[in-house]
């Protein structure tokens, strides 16, 4: 009996063991953000081209984007001309864009007079969007953003980058829960069922059961074999 009762705590104790990092791996998966939500890339494009500025852009970016997450914006003009815009998820709040918090790019570039070009890439999970060449002119129906990049005189006005500040977030995601509160048809789309699932590839749904049956099952009218004893 004392045997038997140190094998069983011995047991017990290799249990809690391997339950413990299962249990743990659970929980952080539970709270892993969910960075797998669709964009719609027109969207993101338009909004980019409508754009007043960085603020305008961001809120526009988060009212286009259907997941819980907040994006952050940082918008640089290089000394060349070229303004880089880059959408990231700041999870820690730090104010800088990290390569793995990277969502998208926007490279614009001005091509000559009253004329310019961006292209659209997305990183990450995003990673197989890539945009064509999207030409802007004078005279498209556009944001300051982008008009006043062609307008004569032109000087980098971000020179010094301008990125989502953390105390925005806030406002940011009031501005989103309203939005998307004057638009419930589009952010109250009904989920899925996930009832009725088969398992094992045999499944069919009636007769209260879901899930595959294991085994042979007889043939209607077929007759079972008896054995014979001498």
């Amino acid at each position: 009996m004392t045997k038997l009762a140190a094998l069983f705590a011995i047991a017990s104790l290799a249990l809690a063991g391997c339950e413990a990092p299962s249990k743990e791996r659970r929980e952080r998966w539970a709270t892993t953000e969910n960075t797998n939500v669709d964009i719609n890339w027109d969207k993101v494009n338009k909004a980019y081209e409508q754009a007043e500025g960085p603020e305008d852009f961001e809120r526009r970016v988060n009212e286009i984007y259907e997941g819980d997450e907040l994006i952050s914006v940082a918008v640089q003009d290089l000394e060349d001309g070229t303004q880089v815009v880059t959408g990231f998820f700041d999870k820690d709040t730090s104010g800088t864009v990290q390569d793995a918090e990277k969502i998208f790019t926007i490279r614009r570039e001005i091509t000559g007079e009253g004329a310019g070009q961006y292209q659209t890439s997305g990183y990450g999970h995003y990673a197989g969007y890539h945009s064509p060449m999207l030409s802007i002119v004078s005279g498209m129906v556009m944001g300051a953003m982008l008009s006043s990049a062609l307008s004569p005189g032109y000087s980098p006005r971000y020179s010094q980058p301008y990125t989502t500040s953390a105390a925005r977030h806030a406002e940011l995601k009031n501005q989103r829960t309203q939005h998307r509160a004057a638009n419930p048809t589009r952010y109250n789309k009904p989920k899925p069922s996930k009832t009725g699932r088969s398992y094992g590839g045999g499944g069919r749904s009636g007769g209260g059961r879901s899930g595959g049956r294991f085994g042979v099952r007889a043939a209607p009218g077929r007759v079972r074999p008896v054995r014979l004893t001498a």
